[in-house]
């Protein structure tokens, strides 16, 4: 038996780049590797995971032969990717794009552009391809010809055209080739049967203008002008990489496998859409002024409601999809690869697709609300099944639950769940009253009163003062921090003040924010993990609302240092500050844009709240807290 890859193999989660065509997308190393590809969907079994699996995962290497120093940075404005390298015999660079596919049909033929250019001197450039389909597990044919190769299975052909001369190894191809200063090389990799083809410059340079433009014409709608233009705008490509056009869907993120802690268990799959993200998209495409993106996935959330099918123990709705709308996710573990970094088990689909999490009927009305507000408006059929999810919704909003975490130790009574069946019935009743539309109002205020009594009962611990994350525990949780968002407390109210005072002390670290101390709170799974990036950006956001404007900007500001070297952001930060889980990471990115809209409205317009928070903030500062238990350690599947 062979013995396991060496963590060096391995480049950090953050060491790497973004590409897609908004059907499915690749990441990319800053040595010239492309690591991880799926095709010919986002959720499609991986071609290239060697990022999973340094020696069986699969890659697609172009670089210089040799040692070298590298730098990546896209193109302005753009997904068109750049990784260049400097040695001291030259300057050469690889980009990679691929062409965005514009219109809103699912199409099996996706193409990778590989351009190298050697910008100064010489370079000798290597060219490696080694696709493992199917996860590493099925085997594949070479046909090897005059301009490139073909690999085939029964399922999917990869062509690769190529303008360096390859030769066989085994069923890879590799090869080399010297190139001087002004010259290049292209290889395009095709999701084709066809054979290899002559590649012709202008057609390339064609491809790679037109995708710059695609990328500069969708940016025009964006109306943020605030402080933080350059990383709004980043997050909102990113966001875009991530959405499959045929559908509206936004994927959590385009990896799986990756994990919350280096040789720890807690690996999941995210290539599926969580009914979760939809009011955070929604909000965040509205505010930018992606009234279309808002709108088809208004459209994606319209059909999950319209064609619910009986109920199942996640209630009417799943709590994910995958990117067509389909269910099954049935979860599997690849035990033939290693895992980043030994990080096993490799789970392919998401165990938690069955689980019961009410929050995530709030966080679908919620974003139907925002949305009617900008007048794109569920239609007659929309909203009777927006009745039949609220009438099931008021007989279970008392139900123990999973929770937002997805935890995997027992149904509890979480706080974040009752607070968005609040949502879910307050958000409901507006429509309803705004637009004139039919709904059972007397049924939806005594349902929605009863959750707003029993929170401000059950789930306030006198103890600490704080909010808590199910009724009878001491132990905090972040997701609590869109309290004040969602309008269940005002932002200067003194539980919440006092709650978000307990959280700074029990949760925050440096400015960075845990979930909450599964150590405490056991959620059924080995290992620890690092703070939440999302919950960071949380925790900026109810700052700012708070009148802690300053704070606010601190940590916001701080936390835009932990963004990669082209400012993406996975799902954690770990305890030596490296980025950790799937990359990047949809939600953090959501957060980062909302946070930067409600401090950039904060500081415009904040100064009548600060004094009222120093105010009541005074009067606070004199009571005594008790200490937290210990150091928080991490939290559950997501």
């Amino acid at each position: 038996m062979s013995t396991s890859t060496s963590a060096s193999t391995y480049p950090q989660v953050a060491d790497h780049g973004l590409i897609g065509d908004l059907q499915t997308a690749a990441l990319v190393a800053t040595d010239g590797t492309i690591d991880w590809y799926c095709c010919p969907r986002f959720d499609s079994p991986s071609v290239f995971a060697s990022l999973l699996d340094a020696r069986r995962g699969g890659r697609f290497r172009i670089a210089p032969v040799g040692d070298c120093v590298t730098k990546q940075l896209y193109f302005p404005d753009s997904a068109n990717l750049i990784t260049r390298f400097l040695t001291p015999d030259g300057v050469g660079e690889v980009m990679d794009f691929m062409p965005v596919i514009e219109e809103a049909e699912a199409t099996a033929r996706h193409r990778i552009v590989r351009v190298v250019t050697v910008v100064r001197g010489q370079l000798r450039f290597a060219f490696e391809c080694e696709p493992r389909f199917d996860y590493a597990r099925r085997a594949h044919q070479l046909d090897l010809s005059e301009h490139g190769a073909v690999f085939s299975t029964d399922d999917l052909a990869l062509t690769l055209s190529c303008t360096a001369p390859l030769e066989r190894r085994g069923t890879d191809v590799r090869g080399e080739q010297t190139l001087h200063a002004g010259e290049r090389a292209v290889a395009i990799l095709e999701s084709t049967s066809g054979p290899p083809r002559q590649i012709r410059p202008a057609q390339v340079e064609s491809m790679a203008i037109d995708t710059v433009k695609f990328w500069h014409r969708w940016l025009t709608h964006c109306t943020y002008q605030g402080r933080w233009w350059e990383m709004v705008r980043r997050s909102a490509i990113t966001l875009k990489l991530m959405t499959y056009a045929p559908t509206g869907g936004l994927v959590a993120a385009p990896t799986m496998g990756l994990p919350e802690q280096v040789g720890g268990e807690r690996n999941w799959d995210y290539r599926f859409t969580w009914i979760r993200d939809a009011s955070l998209s929604v909000q965040a495409l509205l505010e930018l002024g992606f009234q279309e993106e808002a709108a088809e996935f208004i459209i994606w959330l319209d059909d999950r409601i319209d064609e619910r099918v009986g109920e199942g123990p996640s209630g009417p709705l799943k709590i994910m999809y995958r990117v067509d709308g389909s269910s099954d996710l049935s979860e599997e573990t690849l035990d033939h690869l290693e895992g980043y970094r030994g990080s096993r088990p490799v789970r392919v689909g998401n165990g938690a697709a069955d689980q019961l999490q009410l929050d995530i009927y709030g966080e679908l009305i919620d974003a139907l609300y925002q949305a009617d507000r900008r007048s794109l408006r569920l239609g007659y059929e929309g909203w009777q099944s927006v009745r039949k999810l609220l009438d099931w919704l008021c007989g279970n909003w008392d139900q123990p639950e999973e929770g937002i975490w997805e935890t995997r130790g027992g149904r509890k009574d979480f706080v974040y769940g009752r607070l968005m069946s609040w949502v879910a019935m307050d958000r409901a009743i507006r429509m309803a009253m705004e637009q004139g539309k039919p709904a059972d109002i007397n049924r939806l205020r005594t349902e929605r009163d009863r959750v707003y009594e029993e929170v401000m009962e059950l789930g306030w611990n006198k103890k600490l003062r704080a909010f808590s994350q199910y009724y009878g525990s001491d132990v905090l949780d972040a997701s609590l921090l869109r309290m004040p968002r969602v309008d269940f407390v005002v932002p200067t109210d003194t539980r919440w003040l006092s709650t978000l005072d307990a959280m700074r002390q029990h949760l925050v670290s440096d400015s960075l924010v845990y979930r909450y101390d599964p150590s405490a709170s056991p959620d059924g799974l080995r290992g620890s993990e690092g703070t939440f990036s999302l919950c960071t950006f949380l925790y900026v956001e109810a700052l700012a609302r708070s009148g802690f404007v300053e704070d606010a900007r601190l940590t916001f500001d701080k936390m835009l240092t932990y963004g990669n070297h082209v400012g993406l952001f996975s799902e954690e930060i770990g305890l030596t500050g490296e980025q950790l889980g799937n990359f990047p990471q949809a939600f953090t990115h959501l957060s980062l844009i909302n946070a930067a809209i409600v401090l950039d409205r904060a500081i415009d317009h904040g100064q009548g709240v600060e004094r009222l928070r120093q105010r009541v903030g005074r009067r606070m500062s004199a009571r005594p807290r008790p200490a937290p238990k210990r150091e928080p350690a991490g939290a559950g599947a997501r």
